[in-house]
């Protein structure tokens, strides 16, 4: 388990009450259940711009090729002992470049998780520079990037199914370390 905050790439503090146990592990088959029921939320895939898989068969076969392709990784995030989110890291299909994202419960937004599981995270993860995608007007996920030393490089159009429209994505890329910028 990795401890957030802690190494090379602490992403910036924030005012926001956070949690203080905040955990990666390894992916168990228990867990899958719950990221599928996070993802249920019809607020939480609004605001990713990103529709939910439905089908909960669909939804497992989908983790479980993600977890045996070792083309990335994949985390569960705790909080407190409770599953809360997860992170991943694949490469896109299309560009070729490595790719971060992550999914947080509902219950666990503005506490700080996020940007302490992808500090954790980005400590694993070798590949530089690494890509992440956010709609443009989600800006708690696009805070929780910059906190950890992404910076937004490009902007693409592109239909989300979840809004039914089409919507202004942002792609920001890291390029080293995050370096803690102060509180």
């Amino acid at each position: 388990m990795s401890a957030p905050g802690t190494g090379r790439f602490a992403c910036l503090r924030h005012s926001v009450p956070s949690v203080t146990d905040v955990r990666l592990r390894e992916v168990t088959d228990a867990d899958v259940p719950l990221f599928f029921a996070h993802q249920q939320d019809d607020g939480a895939y609004w605001m990713a711009a990103f529709a939910p898989r439905r089908d909960r068969e669909a939804f497992t076969a989908h983790w479980d090729r993600i977890r045996t392709d070792g083309m990335g990784r994949t985390k569960t995030i705790l909080v407190d002992g409770q599953v809360a989110g997860n992170m991943l890291q694949w490469i896109d299909a299309d560009s070729g470049r490595p790719e971060v994202g992550y999914w947080i419960a509902s219950e666990f937004w503005g506490r700080g998780v996020a940007t302490q599981a992808l500090s954790a995270f980005l400590e694993e993860i070798d590949e530089r520079p690494i890509y992440a995608h956010v709609a443009a007007d989600n800006i708690g996920s696009r805070r929780v990037l910059e906190k950890c030393g992404f910076a937004v490089v490009d902007e693409a159009e592109s239909f989300s199914a979840a809004r039914d429209a089409d919507v202004r994505e942002l792609i920001l890329e890291l390029r080293g370390p995050a370096e803690p910028r102060g509180v």
